[in-house]
């Protein structure tokens, strides 16, 4: 009994981190601002995070996406919208903590008087933060913003596979149509 109870335990802190890796993306927009007149954009790094392989992924995945839309890029100082992208990593800490024996947390109420035992574990992961920024590049004033948050992998290919189905996600309803009036 004891032992299956360690190896739930075990089970258990290794699964928690995976339920913070589903992705999280967001989209905020001028809902004044007519994107059906606009159909050009250039892109540009603004914040680096250190990984230049991952950022030239990200500047290719934000880029087929828009193009899957009908928009084309073309060089800096000829496009209507400008596209600014920023990245950033977080590494962040689980703690779980897990009673076995006859007590209730170590204290021994409810369960029979016997004393529990506990086990706390740290989980460590990283967590990556990408945001899209897009400007009309005549009144400079921000248009569009997406957001994505995820848990990173060791994996490279599982990055990039995170990267694609972020610039996916924050061009999945886009263009915005305009407030109604």
């Amino acid at each position: 009994m004891r032992m299956t109870l360690k190896a739930l335990a075990v089970l258990l802190a290794l699964a928690i981190p995976s339920l913070a890796s589903a992705q999280d993306v967001k989209t905020d927009w001028d809902k004044d601002y007519d994107f059906a007149k606009v159909k050009t954009f250039s892109i540009k790094l603004g914040t680096s995070w250190g990984n230049q392989l991952s950022e030239d992924r990200v500047k290719r995945d934000l880029t087929e996406a828009l193009t899957e839309k009908g928009w084309k890029l073309v060089p800096d100082g000829t496009a209507e919208t400008q596209i600014v992208f920023h990245g950033a990593t977080q590494t962040k800490r689980d703690l779980n903590t897990f009673y076995s024996g006859g007590g209730y947390g170590g204290y021994g109420y409810y369960g029979g008087g016997g004393m529990s035992t506990s086990t706390t574990t740290v989980s460590e992961y990283v967590v990556g933060t990408l945001v899209m920024d897009m400007f009309d590049s005549k009144s400079k004033k921000l248009i569009f913003r997406g957001t994505a948050t995820a848990e990173l992998s060791k994996d490279p290919k599982k990055n990039e596979k995170k990267s694609d189905k972020a610039a996916q996600k924050i061009f999945k309803n886009f263009p915005p149509m305009p407030k109604k009036a």
